[in-house]
C-alpha cells in the first residue's frame, strides 16, 4: 500500500510505521509523489526538499532497524510555513528580498517536530509578511484553494491549508495572529488548532529585532490536519518547551475535568455585522451534534465581542502596521501593498494613549471572559462570518471592508490569547462551512474534545483532488 500512504492521517501512518507495516521512506515517497502530482495546480508548497526528506526518512528507518526509541511522529511527513526558521532554508515570509535569509537553526516548533520523528517534505506559502487573508506574493506566487481556485485558501497559512486538503502531508504547521490557522482550515475544509498564549514556544533564531508587543501577546503556532486526533497528536509534539521563549508555560495538556454537563454558548450571528446563513446554520448544527453527545447547549453571547474586535484593530493598526508598512512599501508585492493600505485606511493607527488604554481594556475583558468560561467552558461561533472571499478582494477599499467584516469572528481568540479549533460543519456547494470552538486559557483539550464530537457526526475529512482553474 506504499503508493496510497499519502491518504492516511498522521495517527494511522505513525502506527503503521511503528508496527513495521510501512517505512518512513515509503511514507515520505508517497507524500512527495502526491506533492508532485497536485502541487503544480495549487502552489501550496513553495520550497520543496525531496532529497533532504528522503535522506531523513532513510535515517529514520535505520534508527528503527537498530531498535532506537521512536518519537510519536516517527516517519510522518509534515510541512512548515515559510515564515519560521528551518535549518538550511530561507525564511522568506513571502518577501523576495528575504530569499537569502538562510536559517542556521530550527525555530522551536520545527525542532519539536523533528525531535518527534517527523519528516519535513516542504515549506508552505504565505502572503508577504504574513499579514493578509489571501496567500499570494511576488516571490512564490499565488496559492489556489483546491476546492475552488477562484476563492482564497485563506491566510496567512493558506499554503498549509491547501496542502493538507490536497493530501500533501497529513500535518501542516501554521501560525495565527488574527485567524491565520483557523481561517485557512475553514476555507480549505480541514481542521486547524490555534493554540493559546504561552502554549507553544516560538521565536526567530536569526536574532534580528524583537517582536512588537501586540505580536507577542496575540501570535501563536498551531497545526492544520484532516483529523482532530492529528491535531491532538501535533499539539503534544509542538508544545514541548524552550527556555528561551519567556512566554512559554509548562501547563498540562489536559486540564481538570469541568463541571458536568459541560455548557456551550452558541453564537450563530456574530455581533458587529452580518453573518452568512450557511455559517450561522453551521454553528447551530454543531450545537445539535454537541447536544446529542450530552453537552448543554444554548445560544448566548459571551462578553463584548464587538469590543474585542475593536481592541484587536487598535493594537494591530497602532503597532503592527506602522512597523510593517515601511517594509511592505519597500519590499512587498503590489497586491500586498494595496491590501495593507486599504486596511490602514479603514483602521488607522491611534495615539499612544489610546493604545495603552486598549491594553488595559483588554486585560479587563479577558477577566470577564474567564469568568464567563467558568460556568460555560466552550463558545462556538463561525470561523469567518462570511463565506471564503474571492481572490484579491482585499485590494480595494470596499473589498477590504467586506473582508474585515467577515474576519471579525476570528479576532476574539488572538486578542484574548485563547485557543480556538476550526472544524468543518455541513456543505455549501464545493465548500465546507465551519465553526471555531473557543475555550479558556490552556484548555485546548476542551476544544479538541468538542471538535471530535462534531467530527464524528460529520464524517471523516478525506484528501481531495484540486478543482481545475
Amino acid at each position: 500500500m506504499g503508493s496510497e500512504l499519502w491518504q492516511l492521517d498522521a495517527t494511522d501512518l505513525a502506527r503503521l510505521i511503528r508496527a513495521g507495516r510501512a517505512s518512513a521512506t515509503e511514507a515520505t515517497r508517497a507524500c512527495l509523489d502526491r506533492l508532485a502530482a497536485v502541487n503544480p495546480a495549487i502552489n501550496a508548497v513553495v520550497q520543496e526538499m525531496p532529497e533532504e526528506a528522503l535522506a531523513e526518512a532513510a535515517a529514520a528507518d535505520a534508527a528503527q532497524a537498530r531498535g532506537e526509541a521512536l518519537g510519536p511522529l516517527h516517519g510522518v511527513p509534515v510541512t512548515i510555513k515559510v515564515n519560521v526558521d528551518q535549518r538550511g532554508h530561507a525564511t522568506t515570509n513571502g518577501v523576495a528580498a528575504f530569499q537569502d535569509k538562510i536559517a542556521a537553526e530550527d525555530s522551536p516548533v520545527v525542532a519539536n517536530l523533528r525531535a518527534a520523528g517527523a519528516i519535513i517534505i516542504g515549506r508552505t506559502n504565505a502572503p508577504a509578511f504574513s499579514m493578509r487573508l489571501m496567500t499570494d506574493n511576488a516571490v512564490h506566487g499565488r496559492t489556489l484553494n483546491p476546492r475552488d481556485p477562484a476563492i482564497t485558501p485563506g491566510g496567512s497559512s493558506g499554503g498549509a491549508g491547501a496542502a493538507v486538503a490536497a493530501g500533501i502531508g497529513p500535518i501542516a504547521h501554521g501560525n495565527d495572529i488574527g485567524g491565520s490557522v483557523r481561517i485557512p482550515a475553514y476555507c480549505c475544509g480541514v481542521v486547524g488548532l490555534r493554540t493559546g498564549f504561552g502554549r507553544v514556544a516560538a521565536f526567530s533564531t536569526q536574532g534580528m529585532v524583537g517582536r512588537p508587543l501586540s505580536s507577542q501577546i496575540m501570535s501563536t503556532q498551531g497545526p492544520l490536519a484532516r483529523s482532530v486526533r492529528d491535531l491532538r497528536l501535533a499539539l503534544a509534539v509542538m508544545a514541548r518547551g524552550d527556555a528561551r521563549d519567556t512566554r512559554w508555560a509548562d501547563a498540562p495538556l489536559v486540564g481538570p475535568p469541568p463541571k458536568r454537563p459541560i455548557r456551550v454558548a452558541l453564537v450563530p450571528e456574530v455581533p458587529g455585522g452580518s453573518t452568512h446563513p450557511a455559517q450561522a446554520e453551521a454553528v447551530r448544527q454543531a450545537g445539535r451534534h454537541l447536544a446529542a453527545a450530552g453537552y448543554v447547549v444554548e445560544e448566548a453571547l459571551p462578553p463584548s465581542i464587538e469590543t474585542a474586535v475593536e481592541l484587536w484593530h487598535v493594537l494591530g493598526s497602532t503597532e503592527l502596521f506602522p512597523a510593517l508598512w515601511p517594509l511592505m512599501e519597500r519590499l512587498g508585492d503590489p497586491d500586498g501593498q494595496a491590501a495593507m493600505r486599504t486596511w490602514m485606511e479603514l483602521s488607522p493607527p491611534r495615539g499612544l494613549a489610546e493604545f495603552l488604554a486598549a491594553l488595559a481594556e483588554r486585560d479587563l475583558l479577558l477577566q470577564r471572559w474567564m469568568a464567563f468560561l467558568l460556568d460555560t467552558p466552550l463558545v462556538v461561533l463561525p470561523t469567518l462570518a462570511g463565506l471564503p472571499p474571492p481572490q484579491r478582494l482585499d485590494v480595494t477599499l470596499d473589498g477590504q471592508r467586506a473582508v474585515l467584516e467577515s474576519i471579525r469572528a476570528a479576532f476574539v481568540a488572538p486578542l484574548l490569547g485563547l485557543p480556538g479549533c476550526a472544524v468543518p460543519v455541513g456543505h455549501h456547494g464545493r465548500l465546507r462551512p465551519g465553526v471555531q470552538i473557543m475555550a479558556g486559557r490552556f484548555r485546548e483539550d476542551l476544544c479538541l474534545d468538542a471538535a471530535e464530537v462534531i467530527e464524528a457526526a460529520e464524517g471523516p475529512i478525506l484528501p481531495i483532488d484540486p478543482v481545475a482553474a
